[in-house]
Parts: C-alpha cells; structure tokens; sequence
C-alpha cells in the first residue's frame, strides 16, 4: 500500500512523491523508539496510552519524540503538533479527533484498518480532571484556546430537510469533483453498495450485478416507464434502458452528478430513453411509472420526511407498479436517533443531515403509505467489500485525488470509508433492499416464488 503522501503537509499542497511503503515504515519507527517494558511512557504518547487505558494495539509517536504501542506495529497514528491535543481538548470526542485528522495534525501510517482499532479502546475513554488536566499541560496554554475547525466542515442553514437545505447538503457531498470520484468509484461510477457474487469478484462486476438485481426485482419489461429517486451519475437508469429496454427518467439535487449523466447518455446513445433532470423528487409530476427505484438516496430523507417521501412515490406509480428502496439502516434493539451526532464525524464532514433508520419502521412506513411489502434483503456484508474496494481505489490513486480535492477532503474520504467498511462487518450498520408494490386490487403481479435470482452477471458486465 503506497500512501507516501500521509505524512505531515504543512502546505496542504507538498505532496511527497516518493514511494516508500507506509507499513514497513510504521514498523522502522516502532523499532527505533520502541518503550521499554515495565517502565511507565512519558510524554504525549505516554499520556495517550493512559487514557486509552493500557497499551494500544497500534504504535502511536508524537511530535515530542515519545512512543507507546507494540514495536513492530503494521501502522502507526501520528500526532505531529500541540495542535492535534488542542482539537481533542476543545471538542472532546470523535470530532475533535477527526478535526486534527482532516487538518494534518493527526496522522496515519500504513494500514487505516489496523488504526481502527482503537475504536474498541473509545467506549471506556474517560477524559476526567487528571487525564484533561495533564493533556492540557502537554498542550500548552494555548490548547485551551479552539482552533477553526477546517474548511472542509459543513454547516448548513435553514429548516432541516426543506427543499433548499436538502440541495446544499447534496451538494456538499456529491458536488466535489467527477474526476475525484471516478477515481474512487471506477468505470461504473456508482456511489452505492454492489452484489458481490463472490468475495473476488472485481468492484464493477459487483456494481452491475446490483443493478441487474434491481431490475429483475421490478421486473422491467421493454417499453416501460422507470423512474430513478436520487440517480447519482446515471448507473440504474442507463443499465435499465441498455439490458431492459425501458424509458427512465433519473432525478438528482447534484449539478455536477447531472453534468456527468447527461454526458454519459448522450455518449451511450440513449437520449431517446434516457432523461436525466435536476430536481426533487417532491417536484415530480408526470406519473405514472411502472416501477421506481431509489438507491442510496434514502438516507437523506430524514425521519420527519419518509411519510411524505413514500406518499410522494406511491402517487407516481401505477397500480401493480413495484417500488425499490435501498438504503443503509441502523440496527434494531439501539435507542440511537436516527439523525446522525450533530458533534459527529459523519454529520459535520460528510452526510450532512443524514439520518439511518431501522428496517422494520421503514416497512412499517412504506405499509402506512399504502405499498404492500413484498420482499426484504440484508446486503451488509456486500457493502463492507464495496467500501474496501473504494478505500482500495482512493489510496492506489492518492496523489491524483488530492490534486482534484485537496489533501483535508481526501482524507476525509479515507477515513469514511474505511471506517464504514469496518462498521458493516461489525454490525453496526446494516443495508437492505426493500420491495414494495402498490396495490391493484389484490393483484400483486408477483410469482409465487421469488423469481429474480437467475444468472445476472456475465453479459450484462
């Protein structure tokens, strides 16, 4: 893994061409200061390890020369300035860890997985007056003082999940660069979870897998409308009018996104069957669809919103039309809110607003709104190879990327993603696909058997 580029840029631009591996890197500095057993660390890093609670199971040096963690570590966590303390003093938790992180102040070398596991340390972290008291001395009397969070931090304005707010937090997500995710995304440019069919398949197999399952779950037939909720860079709708023979009609809040696709259909040459607009699904008008699918745009919804979001999509379908929603879900049996931390990592830097909700209230809504649910599928584990295979991607192109967006927003991305990945093979979050038709009288068009898991891939990819 070559992530040169991760150590200090005090410019934010120096980007470090050489191509040193950053694992036997972590390694060599474990070895070189490596602490003695028995003997109680000093410094920053001695103070780190103590409020984790023993010795971490990653080596962690600091500006000040001092080290703790095991010495032949496959990666390290950095801390390269006072600057990292006062973040994690002034906004205690996950998003002043985050801050000094996303500015440069905190650093990680080598594996970020192996980094991630000092999550399983931050449950029994307890910043009491002696643990804030001699972090604070280490920091200096200027660590009491905030710094500006980066620029890269979004903070919206105006009533959440209205029509303007919901296209800004689109557009702090989506609106970043093309060619910043085409490198992270690869050919398909698909911003969601792939059906793997096996755990070596390649990420655009997986992708068009996905969307072949989505297809034959609404069992588009030539001539049929589809409408795309949230269609990203035009994936669902273009493989729907390429293999399906459908008319579709994608809807996104994101310019750039919009800019691609059209792009993308006229290059493919389906503008005869292919519509890509800019709007909100609440703005739709021109119903009825056959079927409608909506993948990885549901987590913007908001709780106080799927009422609406599910009445709004019903309306547009025909009776017997088949509705597919996608999305990422929270585990059941957690008293969490669906909204994510406002203080959190995710909220401040990446989903602004998002919110996750439990499978079983999601039915339950799509029911009240007037669908039958027909068909559940938990793809947990198919999303946590996607983000690796992303986190794969972003960091095999690392100098590139930060060309496109600058080294802060990449690392913003790195650290999503992997930490995501790792938050799925755990459980911790979850993603289903739910099937849903309107009704037509009792006639629900469905065999009686599921019928869509018939060979999917090959041609199609």
């Amino acid at each position: 893994m070559q992530l040169d580029q991760h150590r200090r840029v005090d410019s934010r631009s120096d980007i470090d061409d050489d191509h040193e591996t950053l694992g036997s890197r972590a390694t060599d500095r474990s070895a070189r200061s490596g602490s003695q057993p028995g003997k109680r660390a000093s410094g920053v890093a001695g103070a780190i390890g103590r409020l984790l609670g023993g010795d971490p199971p990653i080596a962690i040096s600091c500006y000040d020369g001092s080290r703790v963690g095991p010495s032949n570590s496959d990666a390290a966590l950095i801390v390269r300035s006072p600057n990292a303390l006062r973040y994690a003093l002034t906004a205690p938790g996950e998003l002043g860890i985050a801050r000094a992180y996303v500015a440069g102040e905190l650093d990680i070398e080598g594996d970020i997985f192996s980094v991630l596991t000092l999550r399983d340390h931050l449950p029994d972290v307890r910043l009491g007056p002696a643990e804030w008291f001699e972090l604070a001395r280490l920091a200096g009397v200027a660590g009491l003082r905030p710094l500006p969070p980066p620029p890269e931090e979004a903070r919206l304005r105006g009533r959440r999940h209205s029509k303007d707010r919901d296209a800004a937090a689109i557009a702090h997500h989506y609106d970043v660069s093309n060619d910043f995710y085409r490198l992270v995304l690869g050919p398909s440019m698909t911003y969601s979870c792939g059906v793997w069919p096996s755990v070596d398949s390649t990420l655009e197999t997986a992708q068009a897998s996905k969307y072949e399952l989505v297809c034959r779950k609404l069992d588009l037939q030539p001539g049929m409308r589809l409408l795309d909720v949230g269609c990203g860079w035009g994936g669902m709708v273009m493989h729907a009018a390429q293999h399906h023979g459908v008319r579709a009609v994608g809807v996104t809040l994101s310019q750039r996104q919009a800019e691609w696709a059209q792009r993308a259909v006229r290059d493919a040459g389906l503008e005869d069957r292919v519509e890509i607009r800019i709007q909100d699904y609440r703005d739709v008008h021109d119903g009825p669809y056959d079927a409608i699918s909506s993948i990885g745009m549901f987590e913007h919804v908001g709780a106080a919103k799927l009422d609406e979001y599910f009445a709004t999509l019903l309306t547009l379908l025909r009776p017997g039309g088949r509705l597919l929603n996608h999305g990422i879900s929270r585990p059941g049996g957690t008293r969490a809110r669906p909204r994510f931390a406002r203080r959190g990592f995710i909220d401040r830097y990446v989903f602004p607003d998002g919110e996750l909700h439990e499978v079983g209230s999601v039915v339950s809504r799509i029911q009240n709104s007037g669908f039958e649910a027909r068909h559940v599928e938990s793809l947990r584990e198919h999303y946590a190879l996607t983000l690796r295979a992303w986190v794969g991607n972003l960091e095999a192109s690392w100098n590139r990327a930060v060309e496109e967006v600058g080294v802060a927003r990449a690392r913003v991305w790195r650290l999503y993603m992997a930490a995501c990945a790792v938050n799925f093979e755990e459980g911790r979050n979850q993603i289903h696909q739910v099937l849903a038709v309107r009704d037509d009288g009792g006639a629900s068009g469905f065999a009686l058997r599921p019928d869509w898991e018939r060979e999917h891939v090959g041609a199609q990819t």
